[in-house]
Formats: structure tokens, sequence, C-alpha cells
């Protein structure tokens, strides 16, 4: 194992002067330092090489790599290692050669200043992401700490909690943290107009008016919430689909046939940092399935033209597949050979011969096999009765 060469830095509004003696020692001692503007700012007393951050930042590991040998400190705001460069860093450089000198991260010190406990609340970050995915937190009485994109962040948030029903929220914008220009801002998201500082963290302390719109995080959501044509996996079904494929943290779907995209957007609303690519022949599907996943908050959904199993190859491997068009044996087997070890895969059929398709290949590879149906309460003249839906065959089994 090598020597340590690399130390990625906490630093503090506070500078310098908020570092440990050891931590500070490590800085001074330094050949090299990278960091933004603001970091060099923050360390003007110290007479290393100054770096800046490199352009594309994919570069960074490359440039790191290349000065290996010397003492190089990378400095990074608060906690390095949340939503922050050391976890990037840390992935492509053995864990041997790098010391981490974590800071009081935003999320602490916005916890302090509002009085929340961390164990308590939701921690979030749209830096450099897409401002969408914080919409799938917006849950009544729910606490969030986020890491904003910028000073037009605030009003984004704002508009999206108050178009779901949730504008009585209170936010508060927490600026320049244990600085000497720290600032605080706090106002309802219905009547939110701060102008606030670029590089802040928000709270917002969720409240539904109501008629709020109720997006929980276990699937099951309204259909309506959904643009389709009407061909699409319905609500209780769907919420058995996703029962079998088992969302679980940083876990990646094939969704073949996806259609509006519901169930693909359900299961990355399921488990944090999910991941999901939608396999759709049919453009108009596939846009209505980007509007789906941008307004129920996991802009990240992606999308692929093409038909299974051609179109299978060369992608990520899937923890779990769902098949919700297109059955055939072909592409079942392709989505089994490129599945993990424990990965789950459903399939559903409508129709009569994608059920017998179904049937055959239960009873070539086992598994579970179950139909579904829903019957509705509606109006029968002046009196109500029981309207069945189509059922569903589903197939279902676990990689073993």
């Amino acid at each position: 194992m090598s020597d340590p060469w690399l130390h990625i830095v906490g630093i503090g509004e506070d500078g310098m002067d908020g570092l440990l003696p050891a931590t500070r020692a490590v800085v001074e001692a330094a050949d090299v330092i990278i960091g933004g503007d603001r970091h060099h700012v923050l360390s003007d007393s110290v007479t290393a090489e100054r770096l800046a951050w490199p352009s594309p930042f994919d570069a960074l590991i490359s440039d790191l790599e290349g000065l290996r040998g010397r003492r190089v400190v990378v400095l990074a705001t608060g906690d390095p290692l949340w939503f922050s460069v050391g976890t990037r860093i840390g992935r492509a450089i053995p864990p041997g050669e790098i010391v981490y000198h974590p800071q009081l991260s935003a999320f602490q010190l916005a916890a302090a200043r509002m009085g929340w406990s961390m164990a308590d609340l939701e921690t979030l970050t749209v830096h450099g992401r897409p401002v969408e995915q914080m919409i799938a937190f917006i849950q009544p009485d729910a606490r969030l700490l986020i890491l904003t994109t910028g000073a037009e962040t605030p009003g984004q948030i704002a508009r999206f909690l108050t178009e779901r029903g949730f504008g009585r929220s209170a936010m508060t914008v927490l600026a320049n943290m244990g600085g000497a220009e720290e600032a605080r801002f706090d106002g309802l998201a219905e009547s939110w107009d701060h102008v606030v500082p670029a590089f802040n963290t928000l709270a917002v302390e969720c409240v539904a008016e109501p008629d709020a719109a109720l997006l929980p995080r276990v699937p099951g959501l309204d259909d309506a919430l959904f643009q389709s044509d009407g061909t699409m996996t319905k609500r209780e079904v769907r919420a058995a689909t996703l029962a079998k494929l088992m969302p679980m943290r940083g876990a990646h779907l094939w969704d073949i046939g996806t259609g509006c995209g519901s169930v693909a957007i359900e299961w990355m609303r399921g488990a944090r940092y999910t991941s999901a690519v939608g396999i759709e022949p049919r453009a108009d599907r596939r846009a209505m399935a980007a509007a789906n996943a941008l307004a129920l908050g996991v802009p990240r959904l992606e999308l692929i033209e093409g038909e299974a199993p051609a179109v299978l190859e060369g992608l990520a491997r899937p923890d779990a597949v769902f098949i919700g068009g297109g059955l055939s044996e072909s592409v079942f087997l392709a989505a089994w050979e490129a599945l993990k070890p424990l990965g789950r895969l459903v399939a559903n059929a409508v129709t009569l011969e994608s059920e017998a398709e179904l049937i055959s290949l239960h009873r070539a590879h086992g598994g579970d096999l179950v139909r579904l149906q829903v019957h509705r309460a509606e109006p029968v003249g002046r009196l109500t009765g029981w309207r069945p839906s189509m059922p569903v065959t589903q197939w279902s089994l676990v990689k073993r």
C-alpha cells in the first residue's frame, strides 16, 4: 500500500482559522492545492502552487494522477465525503493513498441554525443536478435541508411546493454560515421573493394544505398523476409489480416496453439513488415518460428508443427487469442473462397470447405465477356496482 500523498480537506467560511492545528499544518506543507476560487481565498496565507477545478470536472482524476509523488491538498466545502468531491476521488484513487480531513458540513450548520435534529430530516443536494429531483421528497410535515445550485434555486423550489399544495411551507435560506457575512432569509413558499447569495443552503418545513398532492414514496401513485394514452400499468397492479421488483438503494432497473414510464418512475421514487432505463420504441410514449419523470421528481430516468432484445446489448447490467411489453422467449433469455445475481424479473401479460408465453416460461424456469384483477365501484343507473378491469397475469422470479 502506498503512503498517503493526497489530502482532502474540508474548509469552512472561517478559512484556515477553522482548521485543526494538524490539518492546518497539512495545508501549509502542501506542494499543490486544488480548489475553487472561494477555497483559494479562504486559504490565501498558503504559498503552495494553486490549481483551479479543471474543466470538464471529470478531468480532475487524471490531473491528480499526474501529481502523484507530490504533497497534494484538495480543498472542499465542509465535509468532503457528504455530497462533495471526496466521494468522486475516493472511487478512483485507492483509499490507502488518501487522508480525509472533515469539517462541519453545511447540513450540520444549517440543522444547528434551525434547531432541527439531523436524525429527523432529509438531506438533499441539487448542486449541479436537476432541481426537480427534490419533488420526490415533498411530503406532509417533512423537513428538508437542500444544497442548492445557485441564487435562483429557492425560487424554483418554492414554485414546486406551491404547485403541489404546499405553499404554506416555511423556507429558510442560510448563506455564508460560520463567516462574517452569514445571512438568513425566511419566508413562505407561496410568497417567496427574496434575493439571496448564490452559495446557500435551503431549509424547508413542508406544510400540506387540504388540497395538497399526496405523493408517497411507496408504490401505487394515482393513475391520474401520469400523462398516458391509456396503455399503462395501473395503480394496484403497479404496486404489486414494484413489490416483486424490490427497489433498493442504488439498484438499476430495465423497464422494457416502458410506455408512459409509470413502473420505472415509481422504482426510482421507491429507494434513494436508484436508476432506471426505459426502453420504448414509440416517440410519443417516450415524451410522456420524460414529462412524467420530471413532474414526479425523477428527472434522471434514461429513455432509449428501440426494441428488445437487440437494444439490450451494451446496457449496464440490471438489478431488476420489468417486461411490460414486447414479451417473448428471446427477450426473457437476454434479460435473464444480463440480470445480476439476486436480481428480480417481473413480466406482466394482459392478452391470451402473452399469457400463454408466460405460462410456458414459468413451466421452463419456475418462479411465481399469479393472476391479478381489480374491481372498481361505478354507477349502475341510480345504484352502484362492481366493474372489473382486465385481468393481468404476472410472472416473477429471483436469479439465484
